[in-house]
């Protein structure tokens, strides 16, 4: 029998959302282990001791711990849709810093000894905003499709969108709503939010997708 790669994740985690959206859209099986954050399995941190999800450890002993190195090294096996065809990387790299600092502020203010994440929630919308002009003129980043840029920058728009949904849903960025739901809403998003049980060592290998 072939060994498949192992695959570490956390259901919640924007960063393994979108890793896990890339190996479903490939189709390249892995063996997914889940993890519980505050319960972390020491065979993870031994292939990637910085210890965060999702990390990636292929058959010929790579380890991949950076989310988008795993989509990149997913679709390259598969990429039937033609995801990598729209790679922003500009874009995306504008999500994961700025807007991502500016989120986790406005998501969680106390950590960072704040009374309220509001003015962090406000300076994130001017990204919000960029993203709903592009969505103006075409239903998604990538075009007609959904490829790369949407899905990697998807699950932490989704994120900021959760933190709370009344005022977000008032907010005048009907493109950009548009997009999030339906993003939400595809079967795709459905396909890799099952739950599974936290994963021990002598459990039987949960195969994904």
């Amino acid at each position: 029998m072939i060994a498949l790669p192992i695959f570490y994740s956390f259901r919640r985690c924007p960063y393994a959302m979108r890793a896990r959206m890339a190996l479903a859209a490939s189709a390249v099986q892995v063996e997914l282990r889940e993890v519980v954050l505050r319960d972390k399995p020491s065979e993870m941190l031994e292939a990637s001791p910085k210890g965060t999800v999702p990390v990636l450890l292929l058959p010929d002993g790579r380890v991949l711990d950076e989310s988008l190195d795993i989509m990149r090294w997913a679709l390259a096996q598969s990429d039937s849709m033609g995801w990598l065809a729209h790679d922003d990387q500009n874009l995306v790299s504008a999500t994961d810093g700025p807007f991502k600092i500016a989120l986790d502020h406005y998501k969680y203010p106390h950590r960072y000894g704040l009374t309220d994440g509001t003015a962090h929630r406000d300076a994130a919308l001017a990204h919000l905003g960029d993203l709903n002009d592009l969505l103006s003129a075409a239903r998604y980043l990538g075009g007609a499709q959904p490829a790369f840029t949407d899905i990697a920058i998807f699950p932490f728009v989704r994120q900021f969108a959760a933190t709370d949904t009344i005022w977000f849903a008032a907010l005048p960025l009907p493109a950009l709503q548009s997009w999030l739901s339906g993003l939400v809403g595809s079967d795709l998003f459905a396909s890799i939010m099952s739950r599974y049980k936290q994963w021990k060592v002598g459990d039987a290998p949960v195969h994904f997708p």
